[in-house]
């Protein structure tokens, strides 16, 4: 394992800080409701769902009940609260079954009842309940060509809130009069509730037209039973002006603007200035990759907009449309982008990654590079270019041991980019 230079262990801090300040165990206490007349009925899902679900038993002091849905490898140990495991992104029958339970639980609730809903990035995938006439097996080829095809999470969740009985808001109706109070954990660009986790609990300004566009833009095939729904949009999500929101408060816990911010501080405490680019960065991870590399290197030429020792902080949710069949991810192959442009430029080393642990389908999640990456690289017999254009960046990354590997976070506010600029040597 190559020993970290110090560049390395100042991105890795940051990216440490970045974590700690979305860990639910410190973010949920302070944002819980006051205990009703009736029963506290706790559901949720997402990829932070256990770890929020643990920190709610922690600060609470009345009885609980209630089931979150999180990914495989992230479940926590909860005495009250169920806690199912299921797979994303692509979702499976345990995700579906646990789903129906989350739904007859919210349908339990009455108007002396608080329902806790706790909603985190990857919820798209594990809250899966197919509409009337659809199958668990047509969700899963939608979810599976979504994720190929280039579009962005607004995209995405557009066309999965039309096919659920339980996104777009459907799940906030289905808990009727019971006063309804939503956590959230934002892993989407501008932290919007309709967008994260596809809404379940928020309405839902989109439509079924809109959906078909999109599924027609990047040429989805789907099951003729699926056109047919998103043709006839008999049956829409419901809109902003539904009653049943009159009693529901959305609080957003942690966001990637919050990690950013944290992240800077880490940079300053060790004389670095941080500039935080944008919290909402979205487009192709190699494109994004050749707009960084210039703004590096302007930092670098003619120290603007600040000179070196700086730090390009940025987060959102970059995307990747997939040629090929190697093994990548959108932070890896953003920084396999950026040192194919950046070419060894002097000074500069990068850390992506996702907050939640995972990349793309690997249990990694991200890497690091410097100037000497792709030297290096050669060295061994590989060839950037070629990896890049195979989306193989984990090979990449893993043949030079300069992954980030954190193991399941528990908590997901989306990536995490931090370019490092260190003044020319003499």
């Amino acid at each position: 394992m190559n020993q970290m230079t110090e560049p390395q262990a100042l991105l890795r801090a940051m990216f440490d800080a970045a974590l700690a300040a979305a860990d639910p165990l410190q973010m949920v206490a302070p944002n819980l409701p006051e205990p009703p007349a009736g029963r506290t009925i706790v559901l949720g899902a997402g990829k932070a769902a256990a770890r929020m679900a643990q920190a709610v038993e922690a600060a609470w002091s009345g009885p609980l009940e209630g089931l979150v849905i999180t990914r495989y490898g992230h479940a926590v140990p909860c005495q009250h609260i169920e806690v199912v495991e299921a797979s994303h992104p692509v979702p499976d029958e345990a995700g579906e079954t646990a789903t129906l339970r989350i739904l007859e639980l919210a349908a339990s609730a009455t108007k002396n009842d608080l329902v806790i809903f706790l909603i985190s990035g990857g919820g798209s995938a594990l809250l899966t309940a197919p509409m009337p006439g659809l199958t668990l097996a047509d969700k899963q080829a939608v979810n599976a060509q979504m994720l190929a095809s280039g579009a962005n999470i607004s995209e995405m969740n557009c066309l999965r809130k039309h096919l659920s009985r339980v996104k777009g808001g459907r799940l906030a109706l289905a808990a009727g009069e019971a006063r309804q109070v939503t956590l959230m954990i934002s892993d989407v660009p501008g932290d919007d509730p309709a967008t994260i986790a596809s809404g379940p609990t928020v309405p839902d300004p989109t439509t079924a037209a809109e959906a078909l566009e999109i599924v027609r833009r990047y040429r989805i095939d789907l099951p003729e039973s699926i056109i047919k729904l998103l043709e006839q949009g008999s049956d829409e999500t419901p809109k902003p002006d539904h009653p049943a929101f009159k009693n529901t408060e959305i609080r957003m816990i942690a966001t990637p603007q919050m990690a950013l911010e944290a992240a800077a501080e880490a940079a300053r405490q060790h004389v670095v200035t941080p500039l935080i680019l944008s919290d909402r960065i979205e487009g192709e991870a190699r494109e994004v990759a050749k707009v960084m590399a210039g703004m590096a290197r302007q930092v670098g030429t003619h120290g603007q907009p600040a000179p070196p020792p700086c730090v390009l902080l940025s987060g959102g949710e970059t995307t990747v449309t997939v040629r090929n069949k190697g093994r990548g991810g959108r932070n890896v192959e953003f920084l396999l982008a950026l040192a194919v442009e950046l070419h060894g430029a002097p000074g500069v080393h990068a850390l992506a990654a996702d907050t939640d642990g995972v990349d793309g389908k690997e249990e990694i999640a991200g890497a690091l590079i410097g100037p000497d990456t792709l030297e290096r690289a050669l060295g061994m017999g590989l060839s950037p270019r070629a990896m890049l254009d195979g989306n193989d960046a984990h090979s990449f990354f893993e043949a030079l041991e300069d992954q980030v590997i954190t193991g399941p976070t528990l908590t997901n506010v989306n990536d995490f980019r931090a370019i490092l600029i260190e003044p020319a040597k003499d």
